[in-house]
């Protein structure tokens, strides 16, 4: 009877077995990735009258754990030819962290790269930090507005670098038509802290359809925007419109 009474009292302080793992139609579920992203190619070719030749590489990159900070990464290279000749040549990088601060509001600490050499910007490197807000935060629309203060350490072609406090601004929008399409729309300034006459922007609109569940087809039109170039020579606006083909990871 001790015996049993032993066992019975070292049953009941055995904690509760953890609840079984949510199961789908398939079984159990398994957790969410900690990292997605995307990496996208295009490419265009043109010979005849004319002898033209555009080529644009694509990745992004997210780090979410599921806790209150989010890495992103995201970079571009495009590069066109025309004759023979270079008549695109730019490549722009982003890397930045989100963290939550409510379930509206985050912070965020970021880097931007930009090289354009038909901008005549040898490099330039914008590290900047601030304060964003989620104005929509629905299963199939985001948008989100950030703001805050950083530097731009810039060399422009026949220059001296030069660094300079800014002021930045972006958003980014994404709304799901259907489970395989998707419209974006993303924005991005730096404007000089004590000329606000002297700004960078960089507009972007995009749709995407899956063609699997690890590919789809991307179309994007990116406008790139310096209100005070390096020289009368360089055209303030540079606009391009992209199609690639992009595999999801």
């Amino acid at each position: 009877m001790t015996m049993l009474l032993a066992v019975g009292s070292l049953a009941a302080a055995q904690p509760p077995a953890p609840p079984p793992a949510a199961a789908g139609p398939q079984g159990p579920q398994p957790p969410p990735p900690v990292w997605t992203g995307s990496a996208g190619a295009g490419f265009t070719m043109n010979r005849g009258n004319t002898d033209t030749t555009n080529v644009n590489l694509s990745f992004e990159a997210t780090r979410d754990p599921k806790t209150r900070s989010v890495w992103k990464f995201k970079a571009l290279y495009l590069r066109g030819q025309t004759a023979g000749a270079a008549t695109v040549d730019r490549f722009l990088a982003d890397a930045r962290n989100e963290r939550d601060l409510s379930a509206r509001v985050y912070a965020f600490a970021a880097v931007q790269f930009l090289e354009d050499q038909f901008k005549q910007i040898d490099y330039l490197w914008a590290p900047a930090g601030g304060i964003g807000y989620k104005l929509i935060a629905a299963p199939m629309t985001t948008l989100n507005v950030d703001g805050g203060l950083g530097a731009k350490i810039e060399k422009d072609t026949g220059l001296d670098r030069r660094t300079d406090a800014v002021v930045t601004l972006s958003d980014k929008f994404e709304h799901k038509l259907s489970k395989t399409s998707s419209i974006t729309q993303g924005y991005n300034a730096l404007w000089k802290a004590s000329d606000f006459g002297d700004v960078l922007q960089t507009f972007t609109a995009g749709v995407a359809a899956s063609l699997t569940a690890r590919t789809q087809v991307k179309i994007e039109f990116l406008d790139s925007y310096v209100s005070r170039p390096p020289s009368a020579a360089v055209k303030q606006n540079d606009i391009a419109l992209l199609t690639a083909f992009v595999y999801k990871f």
